[in-house]
């Protein structure tokens, strides 16, 4: 028998949990009632414009089909629904295996809004989600400077805090996951953990976990992940992140291998068209990806919790630095047409940043008054860097950085610097750039 895919409906406004809810007359009033509901092929959760959830969160299950999506998304007229989690959805996250540094943090609770376990052939848009800390920014409105800063640092940066998401997504014991789409997202306010750099933690982050018996299921990993047309803002401690992965061992040393990834890593990794402002550290990275494509985003005042404010009580997780749109441990990224402004200073602080990958090219770029410069060639194991076409306006600390890197190719950029800002940032020109053709202009003063 052919089962039939079924809609759900859920309105904070005119809904009962004693409905049935699966008509737009009968809906659940509460997300509860589908939490942990393992979804099929074609089934819908729609949850009407207007309804505010507060104190609830969406767990989902499931496994759609290439022709017959998962959907969550709106109906009806009116503002986003809006998910508020406020610390509620908590999860217990485990890598399964220490990181590919002691001091990266790799397990403990999440709370996480929206949360993907296992879950593909799944389209998830026109959402508002929130999960905030009681703690959280405005917590300390209206007392002295010095008090502020001292609660801020007490509670806000507290170094055991919690990790929050507004979507989390997970790999872990179904294999290679495909078809994860997110789009038109709008998440905010997501006040996790300032030091855990690799938890599900930020405003979107996925990542792949050892699974429970790998023999049988086969490599956590992602085939088809889109995130499109989210606008990220105010959230701790990434932006979006895709996808950390249980299986970094496999992508040591600085040449990296297609079939690697193909066995190990991510393929058909897309982020275009997101816009991700005042987060507390990176802005957009892809990771461990293969050819991942991240174009027409842009990233506004990201790390503005890397400094020695916030960012105070990381105990022996050292990490306080961060950039804007980068990839980390990815072969052949290209990166094109994206803007990044006003990154913070921190140790990185810069616009762009090839770090420990093989083949990055960054063309179409713009960045402007970013604090730690342009772009960064970032260690031994960034090879094969190509930094191309962009144009960099009045970047400050140095305009590029090559840090330790065995080679990167710098050619028809348009570099505007401002007087007094020099061209290899200072302590960062021990690694190996070639520079050609390009248009180096010093910008008058005002």
């Amino acid at each position: 028998m052919i089962r039939k895919s079924k809609t759900y409906y859920v309105s904070s406004i005119r809904g009962n949990d004693k409905n049935d809810g699966l008509t737009q007359e009968t809906p659940f009033r509460t997300l509860q009632q589908l939490t942990g509901r393992e979804l099929e092929p074609g089934d819908r959760i729609l949850l009407e414009r207007g309804s505010v959830f507060e104190d609830q969160y969406l767990h989902i299950r499931g496994k759609g089909e290439k022709e017959n999506l998962i959907e969550i998304a709106a109906y009806g007229e009116g503002a986003l629904p809006h998910i508020c989690a406020n610390g509620t959805g908590i999860w217990h996250q485990d890598y399964g295996i220490r990181l590919d540094s002691p001091a990266h943090v790799y397990r403990g609770d999440v709370s996480s809004a929206v949360l993907l376990y296992d879950a593909e052939y799944i389209w998830i848009h026109d959402l508002e989600i929130t999960n905030k800390d009681d703690i959280d920014r405005q917590s300390v409105t209206g007392k002295t400077s010095g008090e502020a800063r001292s609660e801020m640092a007490e509670r806000y940066s507290a170094p055991h805090k919690m990790d929050r998401t507004g979507v989390a997504v997970v790999a872990q014991n179904s294999g290679t996951l495909h078809e994860i789409i997110l789009q038109n997202l709008m998440i905010h306010d997501v006040d996790g953990n300032v030091y855990n750099k690799h938890m599900n933690n930020g405003g979107i982050y996925m990542t792949a976990l050892k699974p429970d018996n790998e023999e049988q299921t086969g490599i956590a990993r992602y085939h088809g992940v889109t995130v499109e047309d989210c606008c990220v803002w105010n959230v701790s401690r990434w932006g979006i992140a895709v996808g950390y992965s249980y299986q970094h061992a496999r992508f040591v040393g600085a040449q990296l291998q297609e079939e690697w990834f193909l066995k190990y890593g991510h393929e058909n990794i897309v982020l275009r068209n997101n816009y991700v402002k005042n987060a507390g550290g990176d802005g957009i990275t892809p990771m461990y990806a293969l050819r991942p494509l991240v174009e027409h985003n842009i990233s506004d005042s990201c790390a503005t919790e890397m400094n020695d404010r916030i960012y105070c009580y990381p105990e022996e997780r050292m990490g306080k630095v961060a950039a804007a749109i980068w990839p980390w441990k990815c072969k052949n990224a290209l990166f094109r047409f994206n803007e990044a402004v006003d990154t913070k200073l921190n140790q990185d602080g810069m616009a762009y940043d090839a770090d420990s990958g093989d083949g990055t090219v960054y063309e179409y770029n713009y960045s402007r008054q970013n604090e730690g410069g342009c772009v960064m060639f970032c260690l031994e194991e960034a090879i094969h860097n190509t930094f191309r076409k962009n144009v960099s306006y009045d970047d400050l600390g140095g305009i590029l950085s090559p840090s330790g890197n065995p080679d990167a190719y710098v050619s028809e950029n348009q570099f505007y610097i401002r007087k007094g800002v020099p061209l290899l940032r200072k302590n960062m020109s021990d690694g190996e750039i070639t520079l050609k053709n390009n248009v180096i202009s010093e910008l008058e003063s005002e």
